[in-house]
């Protein structure tokens, strides 16, 4: 049987395209699923069948689904390159490029992380998430770039996803962020929720809140930018971008927590954040083991470019 699902436009929806406000409404629902959607004629704007995704929503709109029954999604191998950086009988830990989505969704069936896994690592993968997310201990937003774990068997899987709850796994992250932070550092211990008006967002407060802490240090200032390392005790979603943009220096390049049209003299693909430092206490030795990545090569452009302009050009 089809699931409806009702989306209410507020004011901050004003003037979106149909296939813009129905993933920003629903984040459940990524934009091509939501484009899938509408040239099937299961969306009506008040009350009214829409096949065109140009529409435009305003405030009031009422925005109806009819979804359909899911189909059962299994991951499948694909001869995907990844960057592989340590691997056992275990574990293996990979640096994920920026763009890539970890584990197979709706509106994301292939392309991934996972596919990439299966194919490099066949069956060696943990069962505890099972089929769509073999492996997968933690993840990171499809646009940041960095280290991520995964584990080859449910042993393994068990005991990094305990430290993860135990908050004993170093996560270390490089971001730049707006404007001059004035403190050399800080701690941002402020609980994480849902937010009321948008289903894709995160914020501080919100509903379903969970704690969430951030150490924040900074590396270098350029005026109207700062680099910073942030370390996590916790892993909530979006934790960094949303922590970051309460204090009001949201990390450049992100589409949904920075400002908008504020321009950069560089390119961004996607939020300035890196996974550059994942370390643990391995599954079978009980070793600790540390690895790091630099910031990829947009990243590190960017940086040039501001410390050029710092330095005026020396």
């Amino acid at each position: 049987m089809s699931e409806i699902r009702t989306l209410k436009a507020s004011d901050e929806n004003s003037g979106l395209r149909l296939d813009a406000f129905i993933p920003k409404a629903d984040d459940t629902i990524s934009r091509n699923f939501a484009q899938i959607l509408i040239s099937q004629g299961a969306v009506t704007v008040n009350g009214t069948p829409e096949l065109s995704k140009k529409k435009k929503i305003f405030p009031g709109d009422t925005v109806t689904l009819e979804l359909p029954d899911p189909e059962p999604l299994e991951a499948e191998p694909q001869n995907i390159p990844i960057e592989i950086v340590y691997e056992d009988q275990d574990l293996i830990v990979v640096n994920k490029p920026q763009g890539m989505v970890v584990h197979p969704a709706p509106g994301n069936p292939d392309g991934t992380l996972v596919n990439a896994l299966l194919y490099h690592c066949g069956n060696s993968l943990s069962s505890i998430n099972g089929v769509i997310r073999p492996g997968i201990v933690h993840r990171i937003d499809k646009d940041t770039s960095g280290l991520l774990m995964a584990a080859k068997n449910d042993q393994a899987h068990e005991s990094l996803a305990l430290q993860l709850r135990e908050h004993s796994v170093t996560r270390r992250y490089t971001a730049l962020v707006f404007d001059n932070i004035q403190q050399d550092s800080l701690t941002i211990d402020q609980p994480i929720g849902r937010d009321y008006n948008n289903r894709m967002k995160r914020c501080v407060g919100g509903s379903n809140m969970k704690e969430a802490v951030t150490h924040v240090r900074v590396l270098e200032r350029f005026g109207g930018y700062t680099l910073v390392s942030c370390v996590l005790e916790t892993g909530r979603t979006h934790q960094i971008r949303v922590h970051m943009s309460y204090i009001k220096h949201p990390l450049v390049g992100d589409p949904l927590y920075g400002p908008k049209n504020r321009k950069v003299p560089f390119q961004t693909s996607g939020q300035m954040l890196h996974a550059g430092v994942l370390g643990f206490v391995h599954p079978r030795t009980g070793e600790y083991m540390e690895f790091s990545v630099p910031i990829p090569e947009e990243f590190q452009k960017a940086v040039d470019v501001l410390e050029k302009k710092k330095t005026g050009g020396r």
